[in-house]
């Protein structure tokens, strides 16, 4: 069969799985199957396909039918212009993050060679697109997730940031007895457990759920992030978090004036207040 040919069937199978970007996904899925890049698709319409490459696309859009996000299918997807593996042990990288990573570089980039703790490292996503974009920084990220932790460290070798990496096992900050640090940044699990049922499928059957959900009100790491980051940053150090949609004025309230200046929300594409910036006193 063409590339013509097996693109019009798994759209028409995707679509009818009520997926709503069934072309976009089966082009993304045959280019993962073939391994050609997507301009070949649309430059080749009759491109004929072996049968290992049918046969590796026929699983794919199978997976895909599920509601499988495309980025465990394929093991990669993109962030700040990078290329990062993943897969079901860690979150996918999302647009918004891209928010906090911008900003916290922005604050850093006067720094001589800043000292960053990430809690939370996940894929390593915000790391290593902070270490690329600060040249003398160094970073601790620390996750409870071993598997997670793996992901990481293969993609800092990938993009050559490991020698600046120090990747911990550890519960928040039990693993770092450093202080004084000039930065803590964290896309911190902050989904309350009411709200899991609600979520997209694609999110509540397939991510991680010790990346989505404390277990509780969505407040519990952020709580603990908050209060230890104090104790861990440089007078003038500055917090970095993600924060969910409703969470703006509850995650305020934790921020006391007496250790805490200069609080701003940075909003996301839909003006929802996304990433929280505090400096310490």
């Amino acid at each position: 069969m063409t590339i013509a040919e097996v693109l019009k069937d798994a759209v028409l199978r995707l679509a009818a799985a009520g997926l709503k970007e069934a072309q976009k996904d089966a082009r993304l899925l045959l280019s993962f199957a073939v391994g050609r890049p997507k301009e070949f698709l649309f430059a080749h319409p009759e491109y004929e396909l072996s049968e290992a490459e049918k046969n590796s696309f026929d699983d794919a859009v199978r997976r895909r039918e599920s509601h499988e996000p495309v980025q465990y299918i394929t093991g990669r997807t993109e962030f700040y212009g990078l290329e990062f593996t993943v897969s079901p042990a860690v979150l996918i990288p999302r647009p918004e993050t891209e928010i906090l990573v911008e900003n916290a570089v922005d604050q850093l980039r006067g720094k001589a060679a800043p000292r960053i703790c990430e809690v939370g490292v996940g894929s390593g996503c915000i790391s290593i697109a902070m270490l690329s974009e600060l040249p003398a920084a160094a970073v601790i990220a620390v996750d409870l997730s071993p598997d997670a932790l793996d992901i990481a460290r293969r993609n800092a070798e990938r993009h050559n940031v490991l020698d600046r990496l120090d990747l911990r096992l550890s519960d928040v900050f039990d693993s770092v007895a450093e202080d004084s640090l000039d930065a803590v940044v964290s896309n911190p699990p902050y989904i309350s457990l009411d709200e899991i049922a609600g979520l997209d499928s694609e999110v509540r059957d397939f991510e991680p759920k010790i990346a989505l959900t404390d277990g509780a009100d969505g407040l519990v790491v952020i709580r603990k992030i908050v209060e230890d980051s104090y104790h861990k940053l440089a007078a003038g150090g500055v917090l970095f978090m993600e924060i969910g949609h409703c969470q703006s004025e509850s995650v305020r309230t934790l921020l006391s004036p007496e250790k805490w200046f200069d609080v701003r929300l940075f909003t996301d594409l839909q003006s929802i207040p996304r990433v929280l910036r505090a400096f310490r006193l």
